[in-house]
């Protein structure tokens, strides 16, 4: 029964292939992984692939960079980076290169307003000399609501201890940071162009994996079911943006583990079991007409990792210094597939959040 099920769906994805957004093999690829505001490691790959010079501008003529997502969060830097791959979105297309950079899970939550993991330097990076009158202004005008929310767990809490506290929640430069990462706001608006799930030749790209659930649905509807997710700010658990089998959160074609939902394979129509990992890559290669996956998201200190006799490849190598990982990029010219590191730039240790 499970035979002919597998004989089905991969008749099935094979016809729909056809039909799926995808882009020609680009001379080289270049792909990064979770930089996590380090923008002194995100310069020092740039450089060692060959993709920008010491100031900084594209000199990776007609070659593609695809940076995997999870840009922000737990480091200083997350701003810096963001300007880097603006700019260079502009330049490698005047010079016959391109960068595409993907969705992460940590982007998505900027935009759904999920600070947990925001470094105290990233809010700083969007403070100026009018950070403090603007966040009174936002005092002032949600006043009444902020007492009442603090009062609910010490009715008795004076309505200057009230301030103070706020206060140290919201430090000089979040009120700016949240308004930026709104649907309308620069980076915002910047992240809706970005795309979740990126076909590029041979290789299928996306920040934490493609499940079962979503092996049957084509790039273009994945990309736009993330986009107007994210337009709508949906922190509900079903969004795709949310969903532990999405394509943001997923690490089942990595690892399985009882009781997380975000490596619990899920189960097919008409059985009873779900599929191991090797059948849920080769599921994804087939749907999407590809020879291998490329993915970030789950973190290896010991650098990238080729699985799967190399249909699947493991980029996240805890570059942030808020990991201390290594350095690396994936370079894939034709059929030949090369991981490389790079040494970590001197400077001051961060420590975890």
């Amino acid at each position: 029964m499970f035979r002919w099920f597998w004989l089905i769906i991969a008749l099935a994805v094979a016809l729909a292939a056809g039909s799926l957004s995808a882009q020609p093999a680009p001379s080289r690829i270049v792909a990064i992984g979770d930089l996590h505001g380090d923008h002194e490691a995100w310069r020092a790959i740039a450089r060692g692939a060959g993709l920008v010079d010491a100031r900084g501008k594209w000199s990776g003529g007609n070659a593609t960079l695809v940076q995997m997502g999870d840009i922000v969060d737990r480091g200083p830097d997350s701003l810096k980076i963001i300007r880097d791959l603006m700019k260079l979105q502009r330049e490698a297309t005047k010079r016959g290169g391109r960068v595409v950079v993907l969705l992460g899970n940590h982007e998505a939550m900027m935009m759904t307003g999920d600070g947990r993991y925001v470094h105290p330097g990233e809010y700083a990076a969007f403070a100026d000399r009018d950070s403090k009158a603007r966040r009174e202004r936002v005092y002032e005008a949600n006043k009444a609501a902020i007492e009442t929310a603090y009062r609910a767990s010490t009715p008795d809490m004076a309505a200057d201890a009230i301030k103070a506290d706020w206060l140290k929640d919201w430090p000089l430069g979040k009120v700016e940071y949240q308004l930026a990462w709104r649907p309308g706001g620069e980076l915002g608006k910047w992240a809706l162009d970005n795309p979740a799930v990126a076909k590029l030749g041979d290789t299928l790209f996306v920040h934490g994996g493609i499940s079962a659930a979503f092996a049957h649905v084509p790039i273009d509807e994945i990309n736009r079911q993330v986009a107007v997710s994210l337009k709508a700010q949906d922190s509900s658990p079903t969004a795709i943006t949310n969903n532990p089998q999405g394509p943001l959160w997923y690490r089942g074609l990595i690892i399985r583990n009882d009781g997380d939902d975000a490596t619990v394979a899920p189960v097919p129509p008409g059985t009873t079991i779900p599929l191991t990992i090797a059948q849920e890559i080769d599921l994804a290669l087939k749907t999407y007409g590809v020879k291998r996956i490329v993915v970030a998201h789950t973190p290896s200190r010991q650098g990238i990792i080729e699985a799967a006799g190399g249909k699947l490849w493991r980029v996240d190598s805890a570059i942030s210094r808020a990991y201390g990982g290594t350095p690396a990029y994936l370079e894939i010219v034709g059929d030949r597939v090369t991981a490389h590191s790079v040494p970590r730039p001197a400077g001051k240790e961060w420590g975890k959040l």
